[in-house]
Parts: structure tokens; C-alpha cells; sequence
């Protein structure tokens, strides 16, 4: 998988010249909407087949800031699947120095266009084979 590079906006830092933490979270989603393009089952796509995955669930680490001009590198990988849930995880680093400069998670479930809950091996199985492939290809590389 190819990183997601997100160049840090004027208009992202606050008046302390950093980027606001809010922005982070934003950038997770930009970097999880370019992870399942890759895999080839991108939000455009799942909706046209019936499927909706809203975010249940947002945690995040703060490790080091980051400011105008900044090009944050994000990792986005598969963390948990269960076939109803599912967990993505990041890592922002400083495309840069290098340094780390958040971890974090999304979870997510998944429902079709009337709010029930979809069992992705039942109703789309290509899909949910790709994501077991993901987790496991992200469990080996620990």
C-alpha cells in the first residue's frame, strides 16, 4: 500500500502557529478514502452496491505537532475486522524528519441504505475477503 501525503494548510494551523488538532481527524478520513480506493472498494463504489460505513468510534494519539508547509505522511492499515465491525488504524509521521506525529484509530460498522446492519461476508464477500487479506498483511508486518 502507498502512503496518503496530506500538505499542511495555512488555514489547518491556529494562532500558535500549529496545526489544530481537529485537523487530524480529517486527515484520517482523507487517508481512509484513499486506503479503500486502493483496495480497489473505494466509499463511491460501496455506496453504489448498498453499503454505508459510517465512523462509531475515533481515538487519537498526539505525539509531535506539526505547522504551515508540513507534508504529513499517513499510514492507514486494517486493525480489526470482524465481518460487522471494522477498525483502521494510522500513523502520521513527518514526511520530512520522520517523526511520529499522531497514531490513532477509526471504527466502523457497516449498514445499507435503510440503516440495518450488513454482514459483509454474506451480502459482499469480495469485499470482505480484501479486508481479511488487509488485516492479515497488517498483522505480518508488525
Amino acid at each position: 500500500m502507498r502512503p496518503y501525503y496530506h500538505h499542511v494548510n495555512y488555514y489547518e494551523t491556529d494562532k500558535m502557529a500549529v496545526t489544530h488538532h481537529s485537523n487530524y481527524i480529517r486527515w484520517m478520513e482523507e487517508a481512509r478514502i484513499d486506503f479503500l480506493e486502493q483496495i480497489g472498494f473505494g466509499y463511491r463504489k460501496l455506496e453504489e452496491d448498498g453499503i454505508v460505513s459510517p465512523v462509531i468510534g475515533v481515538t487519537c494519539e498526539y505525539k509531535a505537532s506539526t505547522a504551515f508547509g508540513d507534508t504529513v505522511r499517513i499510514d492507514a492499515f486494517v486493525k480489526e475486522f470482524s465481518g460487522v465491525r471494522l477498525v483502521i488504524g494510522y500513523e502520521m509521521r513527518n514526511a520530512d524528519t520522520g517523526a511520529l506525529v499522531l497514531t490513532g484509530q477509526t471504527r466502523h460498522c457497516f449498514v445499507d441504505g435503510q440503516g440495518r446492519p450488513v454482514i459483509l461476508a454474506r451480502s459482499f464477500p469480495a469485499f470482505a475477503r480484501k479486508l481479511q487479506e488487509m488485516k492479515e498483511a497488517a498483522d505480518a508486518a508488525e
